[in-house]
């Protein structure tokens, strides 16, 4: 089960798939018929032709370090405590220098205040769970993530 929006950064596309065994394919196509039913003609034509070369798969594990690479040396000096962030496009810190209030408001205030959107880790909880972290998306164009750096640096 995977996505080609995040696979091939097209995020939006929202276009995935699943191999799995009869069984089990059986019980997924139950749920999908009831979800999304099926993908526009046009998505599906627009991944066919990106999977065609895979040189901009191939260039996206290096890609994405050097995103990764650039926001966290924007925040080595911050009052922000970086969480490993091996394998994903998503930098999660901790923010208990900065301020002791709850994960879900300090994001948003980061958003309305500081113009940096983040996300509280403990919205991924089903009954939430108080963290004391956010995470942060790198996969942005590098003017994006030079204003988000300058604007948290100073917090």
């Amino acid at each position: 089960m995977s996505s080609f929006g995040k696979t091939y950064h097209v995020t939006g596309w929202k276009v995935g798939y699943v191999a799995a065994p009869a069984a089990l394919s059986a019980e997924f196509r139950k749920v999908h018929q009831y979800n999304v039913f099926t993908v526009n003609t046009p998505m599906q034509h627009g991944i066919a032709g990106y999977m065609a070369d895979p040189a901009p798969y191939l260039d996206l594990p290096a890609f994405y370090q050097r995103k990764r690479d650039l926001f966290r040396d924007g925040l080595k000096n911050s009052r922000f405590t970086l969480l490993p962030a091996d394998g994903t496009y998503f930098q999660c810190v901790r923010y208990d220098a900065i301020s002791s209030i709850l994960d879900a408001e300090f994001a948003q205030w980061l958003t309305t205040e500081i113009k940096v959107a983040a996300i509280p880790v403990s919205a991924f909880y089903r009954q939430a769970r108080e963290s004391g972290i956010v995470r942060f998306c790198f996969a942005k164009q590098d003017q994006t993530l030079a204003l988000a750096l300058q604007r948290l640096a100073g917090l």
